[in-house]
C-alpha cells in the first residue's frame, strides 16, 4: 500500500558504489536518458567491501565466474557486494557500469603499485589495454557526472522540501445514464453530467521509510439517483468543489517485516489490505476499473476513518494484515471515541505459492460500521432504515471474503472474489420493525489486460453480482424482506495512457434487473474519464 501512495510518474535517482573510489549512475528513464539519485548524506554505505568470495552467498565455487572473481577480490580488492552479502552476477551491465568498475580496479592497482605490492606485468599490460578501449566511455561518464552534480545543485536550491513531494491528481468526468429503470421501475433521466476530482497530495518521509500520507480533496461529480446502488461509479465525489482533508495516514517499520499504518482520518482498508484487484489501482477509480464495485470485494467497505492497521510477512509466501478502523474516534460523547462507537475490525491472509499466483481469506467483524455501498437498497441496511424510517438502525455483521488473482501472461491477468455478510438487527427501532438477521452474498471475476495497443494502458472487463440479500428475517413494513431476482453487474473499459501523465478512458456499466428486480428496465451508463497527474 505504501508503495502504491507514493508512485506516480516522479523520477527514481539512485548512486552506485563502485570498488573504493568509483562512482556510476545507473538506471535510465523512459527516453534512455541517464538519471540518478543523490544520496545527500556523507558517508554511502549501501555497498560493502568484500575481502573474500567466500562471503558471496549467491557465487558458489562451482560457478563459471569464482575463478576470476576470486582473483579480483583477494588479489586486488576492487570488487563490492550488496548489504546483503550478495554479488548478483546475472544482472545485466551496461558499458558505462563496466567502465566505471575498471576505473575503480585501475585506482585499486595504482596505489599497490605505488606502495610496491606485487602486481604483475601481465596485469599492467592487460589494463592499460582495458584502459585505452574504454577511454571515451570514461571521458562521457566523466562529463555526464558533472552535468547531474549541476543538475542536482540546481534541484537542491529549487526544491519543495528536503522532505516531503507534492503531486496532483485531477478526474475530469462526463457520464450520463444510456437507458433504464430507477428501483421503483421509473425511467431513469437520461441526462449528461460533467464534474471533476481534484487531489492534492503531500508525501513526507522523515527517516526515508517511513511515510506521512496527506491528501488533499475536492470535487463535484454526482452520484446519479437511481434508488440502488448498483452502478455507482467509482470517482463520484459530492462536496461542490468544497476543499477539505481526504485522508492522513503515516506508515512506518517495525522491524524489518512489519509495517504500520495510523489512519487519522480518511483511513479504508485497502490502505493496509492487498485486495488482490488487478483492476483495483489504490486510487479510488482515477485508474483501473471505474465502478465502486469493480475496484474490490465490496466487504472491504465497512471500515472508514480512524484506526490502526499492521502488515506483516510471515516467510516468502505470506501476508498477514490485521485492522481497526471507526468512525468516531474524535467524539467524546457517549456511544462513541476509539472503542465505545461504530467500527470495523479486519484480518486477511494472503498466500502467494509463486509470483503470478494469490489467494486471500478475509474477516470483517463490524458493528454500526458503514454499509457496503454496493448492491441493492435491502442489502444497506443502515442506510436503508435512515431513509425509510429516520433512524439507522443498530447492526453487527460478520463478513468472510475469498480472493484469487493469476497473472497468466504479462499482457493477461484473471482474478476474482466471493462474499458473504451476515447482518444482525439489534433494535426494533421501537417497534419500527422486527429484528432477525440477514444473508448477503456478491461476487465477481475480472479481467486485466496490461499495456493493451500501448505499454501504459489498460483494458479490463468485471462481470458479478453486487450485494444481494438471499435470505432475511428482518421485516419491515411496506418493504420486501428478499430481494426477489438476480441482477447481474457488467462493465468494460479501456484505459488509453496518451503519456506520462494524462490518460483517458471510456467505459460502460450494465445492471441486469436493478435492485434486482426483473420488472425493472436494465440500466446502461456510459462514462469518459480523464485522469491528469502531476
Amino acid at each position: 500500500m505504501k508503495i502504491e501512495r507514493i508512485l506516480g510518474k516522479s523520477l527514481q535517482l539512485s548512486l552506485l558504489l563502485l570498488g573504493k573510489t568509483g562512482l556510476i549512475a545507473k538506471g535510465a528513464s523512459a527516453d534512455n536518458s541517464l538519471f540518478v539519485e543523490i544520496n545527500f548524506q556523507e558517508n554511502i554505505n549501501s555497498f560493502e567491501q568484500v575481502t573474500k568470495v567466500d562471503r558471496l552467498r549467491d557465487v558458489s565455487p562451482g560457478d563459471w565466474a569464482d575463478e576470476a572473481l576470486r582473483s579480483l577480490v583477494e588479489r586486488y580488492g576492487c570488487i563490492v557486494g550488496y548489504p546483503n552479502q550478495t554479488y548478483r552476477g546475472q544482472q545485466p551491465l551496461s558499458r558505462y557500469e563496466f567502465a566505471a568498475g575498471l576505473n575503480a580496479c585501475l585506482n585499486q592497482i595504482e596505489r599497490l603499485i605505488a606502495s610496491s605490492e606485487a602486481v604483475t606485468r601481465e596485469d599492467i599490460e592487460t589494463l592499460q589495454r582495458l584502459t585505452q578501449d574504454f577511454e571515451a566511455e570514461l571521458a562521457t561518464l566523466g562529463t555526464r557526472v558533472d552535468s547531474l552534480e549541476g543538475r542536482v545543485a540546481f534541484l537542491e536550491d529549487h526544491q519543495f522540501s528536503t522532505t516531503t513531494t507534492l503531486s496532483g491528481q485531477i478526474i475530469l468526468g462526463m457520464a450520463s445514464i444510456l437507458t433504464g429503470n430507477n428501483a421503483d421501475g421509473d425511467e431513469v433521466d437520461r441526462v449528461p453530467v460533467f464534474g471533476n476530482r481534484t487531489r492534492l497530495v503531500f508525501n513526507t518521509s522523515f527517516t526515508g521509510e517511513d511515510l506521512l500520507y496527506t491528501q488533499i480533496s475536492a470535487g463535484n461529480f454526482p452520484f446519479f439517483n437511481t434508488g440502488t446502488f448498483e452502478g455507482d461509479l467509482g470517482f463520484a465525489f459530492e462536496t461542490d468543489n468544497d476543499v477539505g482533508l481526504g485522508a492522513l495516514l503515516y506508515y512506518f517499520p517495525v522491524g524489518n517485516n512489519i509495517e504500520v499504518v495510523l489512519e487519522v482520518t480518511g483511513g479504508v482498508f485497502n490502505d493496509f489490505t492487498d485486495t488482490l484487484n488487478p483492476l483495483d489501482r489504490y486510487d479510488d477509480s482515477a485508474s483501473g476499473a471505474i465502478s465502486f464495485f469493480g475496484t474490490r470485494n465490496p466487504i472491504y467497505n465497512q471500515g472508514a476513518e480512524a484506526g490502526i492497521g499492521i502488515i506483516t510477512q510471515l516467510g516468502d509466501n505470506f501476508e498477514v494484515s490485521l485492522g481497526y478502523l471507526t468512525e468516531t474516534a474524535n467524539d467524546s460523547s457517549q456511544g462513541s471515541g476509539l472503542f465505545n462507537g461504530p467500527y470495523a475490525a479486519l484480518g486477511q491472509i494472503v498466500f502467494q505459492p509463486i509470483d503470478s499466483l494469490k489467494f486471500a481469506l478475509t474477516y470483517v467483524h463490524a458493528y454500526n460500521a458503514s454499509d457496503t455501498f454496493t448492491g441493492s437498497s435491502l442489502a444497506n441496511l443502515r442506510t436503508l432504515t435512515e431513509i425509510e424510517l429516520g433512524e439507522a438502525v443498530p447492526t453487527s455483521s460478520n463478513s468472510y471474503g475469498v480472493q484469487a488473482s493469476w497473472q497468466l501472461s504479462e499482457r493477461f491477468i484473471i482474478s476474482g472474489w466471493a462474499g458473504y455478510i451476515n447482518t444482525k438487527a439489534l433494535s426494533t427501532l421501537n417497534g419500527a420493525l422486527e429484528r432477525g438477521h440477514q444473508d448477503i452474498w456478491n461476487w465477481g471475476v475480472t479481467l486485466a489486460f496490461p499495456d493493451l495497443g500501448k505499454e501504459g494502458s489498460l483494458g479490463g472487463v468485471v462481470v458479478g453480482m453486487e450485494p444481494r440479500v438471499t435470505n432475511s428475517s428482518i421485516v419491515i413494513p411496506g418493504l420486501d424482506s428478499e430481494d426477489r431476482d438476480t441482477s447481474l453487474h457488467v462493465e468494460a473499459f479501456y484505459q488509453y495512457q496518451v503519456n506520462d501523465n494524462i490518460a483517458i478512458t471510456p467505459g460502460v456499466v450494465w445492471i441486469t434487473a436493478p435492485d434486482f428486480n426483473n420488472d425493472n428496465d436494465d440500466l446502461v451508463i456510459g462514462t469518459i474519464r480523464t485522469t491528469f497527474t502531476f
